[in-house]
């Protein structure tokens, strides 16, 4: 089972202040993210973006920046990444508003420190933005 499956919501509640309702759902919106990267299907990722989500970073040595679905497009023409690893670094909760860092390796031989910043409405949680450093 890759990590990312593995992430335990009690156990970062421990590690992260928040509700642990909240916490618990942060991490499974960042694992529907990273399973649609392990599967190369940029359906399965979307529900974890708000419509309106934007990305930021370099990828390549290129600015990918704009609207989510330039991430979708990316995965989208790539092959699926069965090796891809994701664990959660960091959540900042304060109510309806979150950040959480988010380590990825081997996604096409990269490796991603993702930022997202999320949005608590009608009681789910969403990403709305993602910057991201690539190594």
């Amino acid at each position: 089972m890759n990590p990312v499956d593995q992430i335990n919501p009690n156990a970062l509640a421990s590690k992260f202040a928040g509700n642990p309702e909240d916490i618990e759902a942060i991490t499974s919106v960042i694992q529907t993210y990273a399973k649609g990267g392990r599967l190369g299907d940029a359906a399965i990722m979307q529900p974890a973006f708000r419509q309106t989500a934007t990305i930021h970073g370099y990828i390549g040595g290129a600015l990918l920046a704009g609207p989510i679905n330039l991430l979708f497009d990316w995965v989208a023409a790539n092959p699926p990444a069965p090796e891809l690893e994701a664990g959660i670094a960091d959540v900042d909760l304060a109510e309806t508003v979150a950040t959480a860092r988010v380590e990825i390796a081997d996604w096409f031989g990269y490796r991603f420190t993702d930022q997202f910043t999320l949005l608590k409405e009608n009681g789910a949680w969403s990403i709305t933005s993602k910057v991201f450093h690539t190594y």
